[in-house]
């Protein structure tokens, strides 16, 4: 593959990334769907890939760096998936386990340390328990987890391939 080859692959990541977000405002600002703070998390991971696939596409590496990118790369994916595979366990638990609502991000933000935060967070609360939307059977957060998983895979081949 050429650098031409690998730069136009990691534009269609960056593609991909802008039309997640993309979707994403779309479904807030129009479809009123507010985000909770996993889904928040969530789109941090695919801004941060978006911005790794810009870099790796306008930097084409050949040696070392391209170890760099893909690991950048599948790093950020994977923290994004594990994130979207959180939601959606939260989202499949029986309704008697669901954690009970708390308060909102911007709140746990300003109040608590970064460390307490990150653990507020990540437990979950009921409000990121609910499914208000839904394409082929699957919430948003699930497609999010397929889409991170396959454009993980898709960087870390792309980047690791010598040219």
């Amino acid at each position: 593959m050429n650098l031409t080859g690998k730069r136009t692959v990691n534009l269609i990541g960056l593609a991909a990334c802008a039309a997640m977000m993309a979707y994403a405002l779309y479904a807030e600002h129009r479809l009123f769907l507010a985000p909770c703070p996993l889904c928040v998390f969530q789109r941090v991971a695919v801004i941060a890939l978006g911005i790794v696939f810009l870099v790796a596409a306008v930097f084409v590496a050949r040696r070392w760096g391209r170890f760099v990118h893909a690991g950048l790369i599948g790093l950020i994916a994977a923290a994004g998936a594990g994130i979207a595979g959180r939601h959606v366990w939260l989202q499949n638990l029986p309704a008697d386990q669901v954690p009970a609502c708390g308060p909102g991000l911007g709140y746990i933000i300003d109040s608590f340390p970064l460390s307490e935060a990150l653990r507020l967070v990540f437990t979950g609360s009921g409000e990121c328990a609910t499914a208000d939307w839904h394409f082929l059977g699957l919430s948003m957060p699930a497609w999010v987890l397929i889409c991170l998983v396959l454009l993980g895979l898709l960087g870390v081949r792309n980047n690791l391939r010598k040219t």
